[in-house]
């Protein structure tokens, strides 16, 4: 269904994805030095689906880059996961609300530590993305 612009969006080339890969790589490091736990998110870095922290993977797509979101705790993670599961948001269950504000707190704090480490850094398409942050690559020092 490409022909109506249904499709899976065009890849970047593979220099691109290398050069995403190394600076996932470095977002990894740079968030370990400020004392986060980071893992790399694609299979091929064999991180645990059960893994909290921030979760660094490289969209591949051509106006990807490094996407970057804090993943909460197991226990968590499985409460909001039942809830949506069941359908029921009559009043938003504390739970869930409490499970979207730690993802909208820490998306904050990533993206200032980022931009602090010299990142460049910018909000996420929330449809695609949720709450994340994109880095497009590092500053030049001017």
């Amino acid at each position: 269904m490409t022909g109506r612009g249904f499709g899976t969006p065009p890849k970047a080339s593979p220099d691109v994805i290398a050069a995403r890969d190394a600076l996932a790589d470095k977002v990894c490091h740079e968030l370990e030095r400020s004392g986060l736990p980071a893992f790399r998110g694609e299979a091929e870095h064999g991180s645990s689906p059960k893994a909290s922290g921030t979760r660094v993977h490289v969209d591949p797509s051509v106006n990807g880059g490094v996407i970057v979101r804090w993943r909460t705790g197991e226990a968590l993670r499985a409460a909001a996961l039942e809830i949506l599961k069941s359908g029921d948001f009559a009043g938003i269950p504390p739970t869930l609300r409490h499970h979207e504000t730690v993802g909208q707190c820490m998306a904050g704090a990533l993206a200032g530590i980022l931009a602090s480490a010299g990142f460049e850094v910018q909000e996420t398409d929330p449809h695609t993305h949720g709450r994340a942050v994109l880095v497009r690559g590092i500053r030049s020092e001017s």
